[in-house]
């Protein structure tokens, strides 16, 4: 038996290996390969997978991690600063979505309870597999991104919530008495749980800290621990492992047992998308197809569209409704972990859970091409989008007065252009989209612009050509390319500064007729070198150079600024 079992794994792994590379070649999330490697190494192919015990446990392990983590990174403060769009998006769409879902496919005669479990579950969106693409992208620095971070945060929310409450409802069956009990000893538990964090673990947490593999013994002894008393107790083994996440969120070093915990949560759950796959059935995939490719159509171009109506509603435009609506084109983790939850707890049947999985499969690959080339969608659905834009928007209003000076970013390496603005007392407009930048501008009495500086449409209106110099601190060269397009329309062509990240970018940007491109590492260097000279000529240079950088930095700090943190653990 154990040689038997060595065996599939070693051929699990293999398969799996190789799917991903192929995944990793067509620019795909390695979730697809996953699943598909379940479909290769389950019943319709090979057939390998015959240690279902020992699979099914490492499964389950998987989902535990998962909420672990998502536990550990469950702090509502975080919430705050993505603001009332992220709340109306994120909420809106799922609400949404689920209520028209759910007429639909009660229409197409599934039961109610099989039509309710599927219409929540597709509301829901991946942020891990959008992160991804978005990074892979460049576009974290991005308006749409911004946003869409915000709205799949909030959506997480909800489906850990639903994730949490659906267990005890079925528990609870039978009475509201029973109810109200079983979910009265589930805040019981999890308040001493809590209890135990603060007192305990946050109290000694410098000892346990002091070594790497301690923490994370104990990180991971925690997890599965709680999870373990939850389920023995009565409760779902998924709740004891979100508790246990959100409990250990207090503690000062969450971001280094996250990253800790990272690699072993990615494997465990690698083998629950291949048990996934594992799962379905030549019998199931002949029933579901049909449906599943309605139901992908649905999340394709149905979730997309009520983003849109959304984002229009709320006066932002066309290109950043389509932006933020292609991030919501498929389903997420959580779906097929709800599903999942349904078919464990007898609600449903395993044939959804195929459905549900071939949809999410589809729906990960078309969305990957809508995302990674939105701008090329744009160019081709622009002109038939004005529906979704409203006259008012929030986005890009138009100028009362005319400038001479712009602003492209007023945040870090902006704050000090900003500055010399103000100096010389002479009209200028900051663009931005960052709420608190601003914020800080509007408290300042500083004229601004809430805008999306990749949309070519918005830089048209603010007349760019009539500008005297254009400062962009955004290091996105698409979008300083775009800014060097719009502001070369006129006979004027203005010097037009930016910031690039990499020499390449650089010369680029200077063939698209760039005045000067400002690259930060060597900028700094350049700058820091010139006081050497001075240091080593005057004792008196060196004090005053101290002091005036000091006071520098706590301007800055005071601002909330802090200088980029290359992180240790990726």
């Amino acid at each position: 038996m154990p040689s038997e079992l060595l065996t599939e794994f070693g051929i699990i792994l293999g398969l799996a290996t190789v799917v991903a590379l192929i995944m990793r070649l067509l620019h795909q999330p390695l979730i697809i390969g996953h699943i598909i490697t379940g479909l290769i190494a389950g019943p319709i192919l090979l057939d390998v997978l015959q240690s279902q015990d020992i699979f099914n446990l490492f499964s389950q392990i998987g989902i535990a991690f998962l909420l672990f983590s998502v536990g550990l990174n469950l702090n509502p403060l975080v919430l705050r600063k993505y603001g009332k769009v992220a709340l109306i998006t994120g909420a809106g769409q799922v609400v949404i979505t689920s209520f028209v879902g759910f007429v639909i496919y009660i229409l197409m005669g599934f039961e109610m309870v099989e039509a309710l479990y599927i219409s929540v579950a597709l509301s829901f969106s991946s942020t891990i597999i959008i992160l991804k693409l978005i990074s892979d992208k460049g576009d974290l620095e991005k308006l749409y991104a911004k946003i869409a971070i915000g709205f799949l945060l909030i959506q997480d929310v909800i489906a850990v919530v639903l994730l949490f409450t659906i267990p005890l409802f079925s528990m609870g069956q039978g009475s509201p008495q029973k109810l109200f009990s079983t979910f009265g000893e589930v805040v019981l538990l999890t308040l001493a749980v809590f209890a135990f964090s603060k007192l305990i673990i946050v109290r000694f947490h410098s000892y346990f800290s002091r070594s790497h593999e301690l923490l994370f013994l104990l990180a991971t002894a925690w997890g599965i621990g709680i999870a373990v008393i939850f389920r023995e107790v009565g409760f779902s083994f998924e709740i004891g492992a979100l508790v246990a996440g959100i409990a250990l969120s207090l503690v000062p070093s969450r971001h280094e047992i996250y990253a800790r915990l990272t690699p072993l949560r990615d494997f465990f759950i690698v083998i629950f998308f291949v048990m996934l796959g594992a799962q379905m059935t030549l019998s199931d995939l002949s029933s579901v197809i049909f449906p599943a490719i309605i139901l992908s159509v649905m999340v394709l171009v149905g979730k997309p569209l009520i983003l849109m109506v959304l984002m229009g509603a709320m006066g932002y435009r066309r290109k950043t409704s389509l932006e933020t609506g292609f991030t919501v084109a498929q389903i997420s983790e959580f779906s097929l972990i709800l599903i999942v939850l349904g078919v464990s707890i007898g609600h449903l049947d395993q044939s959804v859970l195929s459905l549900v999985t071939l949809v999410g499969l589809a729906t990960i690959f078309g969305s990957t091409y809508l995302v990674l080339f939105s701008d090329k969608w744009y160019k081709f659905l622009g002109p038939y989008l004005k529906i979704f834009e409203r006259k008012r928007l929030i986005e890009g209003t138009q100028l009362e007065k005319e400038y001479n000076i712009f602003l492209f970013g007023g945040n870090r390496i902006g704050l000090d252009f900003l500055e010399t603005f103000v100096k010389w007392q002479r009209p200028f407009l900051v663009i931005d989209h960052d709420p608190e930048v601003i914020g800080m501008l509007a408290k300042e009495k500083i004229d601004y612009s809430f805008g999306n500086a990749g949309d070519i449409d918005f830089l048209d209106t603010l007349k760019l050509s009539n500008a005297e110099i254009i400062v962009s601190t955004i290091p996105d060269l698409e979008i300083n390319l775009l800014i060097l397009e719009s502001s070369q329309k006129g006979e004027n062509k203005p010097p037009v500064m930016v910031v690039a990240h990499s020499i390449s970018n650089a010369l680029r940007l200077y063939e698209a007729g760039a005045a000067y491109v400002i690259l930060p590492h060597f900028l700094g260097g350049e700058y820091a070198a010139s006081f050497a000279q001075k240091f080593v000529q005057s004792a008196e240079e060196v004090q005053s150079t101290r002091m005036h950088h000091i006071e520098y930095l706590k301007n800055r700090a005071q601002r909330g600024h802090e200088h980029p943190i290359l992180e240790k653990y990726r």
